[in-house]
């Protein structure tokens, strides 16, 4: 009897056993299953799929609005970017800036590299001509004096330009009379030893010439050289008078003894008949028009000055001659 129940008790402890480890492994599998579906998918380039066979694991991908100048527009109602019209412009001057051919005084001109600073000025932009903010600006201008509004200085468009600036200049060529001219100090010519009658200038514009002076030995910028607030020293030849009233009959003489000059350089009816235009030193050969002595005299500090001030004391460029400046007040 006792045998009997010894062998029922290590039956019954066997199925315990077995249903326990059965329990168990069910739990831990239910475990092993619950972590696989919480961990994240991984990407799909890691996953064992077989070649050319779609991946059951699709990526997430963060889809943004594209923005910037070159940007497609597909907002409604918007025109495309004016910025590549622009840039298309700004290569068209890059060209032109060097290689337009263009004809002034009976002479002919190439490029409009040598009137970087005038157009900077007259369009109020200090943009590199090569750049789509110079096209710009220069559309903006053409917009407002009802040219057309391109933004590119071809032969045309640079010509009216250029008639822009020959309208800003002196408009009344009447001789000056004697008691309307002065004789300037001899210190203050580029020339000391010009004769007297060559040292005359209408008081009006040699009255402004010496505030101008002035201002321009003040800007530490110049340096310029000088005994007194408005007196140049005699050793500085930046901003002294080179020329100023010729008769007609000078006028005339100049033009027989250079025949080539043309009308650009030499005109028939010179407003330097009226006293009242100056040619002063801003560098290189004092009145040599050759581009290569232009080149030179344009990019001087006096004639940059020159540019962005002169007006301010009623002068206005001759745009072809970097020296010359007219009183038009």
């Amino acid at each position: 009897m006792k045998t009997v129940k010894v062998y029922f008790v290590i039956f019954a402890a066997a199925i315990g056993f077995v249903v326990s480890a059965v329990s168990l492994g069910r739990t831990h599998g239910g475990q092993v299953q619950t972590q696989k579906a919480e961990s994240p998918a991984k990407p799909a380039a890691e996953s064992p799929v077989k070649p050319g066979a779609e991946s059951p694991v699709k990526p997430t991908v963060m889809i943004r609005q594209p923005t910037g100048p070159n940007t497609p527009n597909t907002t409604p109602n918007i025109t495309p970017s004016t910025s590549i019209a622009f840039a298309d412009a700004a290569a068209k001057n890059t060209i032109f800036r060097d290689q337009l051919a263009w004809t002034f005084g009976g002479k002919q001109q190439r490029g409009w590299y040598l009137y970087d600073s005038l157009l900077h000025q007259t369009l109020s932009t200090q943009s590199s001509t090569a750049t789509s903010d110079f096209a710009a600006a220069l559309s903006t201008w053409q917009d407002g004096r009802g040219f057309s509004p391109q933004g590119i200085l071809d032969e045309n468009a640079f010509m009216d330009v250029v008639s822009f600036w020959q309208s800003n200049r002196l408009k009344d060529r009447t001789p000056a009379t004697p008691d309307q001219l002065i004789t300037a100090p001899a210190s203050e010519f580029y020339d000391p030893e010009r004769d007297a009658e060559l040292r005359q200038v209408e008081r009006n514009p040699y009255a402004a010439y010496k505030r101008m002076l002035a201002a321009a030995i003040a800007d530490p910028i110049l340096k310029l050289d000088h005994v007194a607030p408005d007196e140049l020293a005699p050793t500085e030849q930046f901003f002294k008078i080179v020329s100023a009233h010729r008769s007609r009959e000078y006028q005339e003489k100049l033009r027989r003894e250079s025949p080539n000059a043309g009308s650009a350089g030499l005109a028939v009816n010179s407003p330097h008949f009226t006293g009242r235009a100056l040619d002063l030193y801003v560098g290189g050969d004092p009145v040599d028009t050759r581009d290569s002595n232009r080149a030179i005299q344009v990019n001087t500090p006096v004639y940059q000055w020159l540019v962005h001030n002169a007006e301010r004391f009623g002068f206005r460029p001759y745009f072809y001659e970097p020296w010359h400046w007219e009183y038009v007040k």
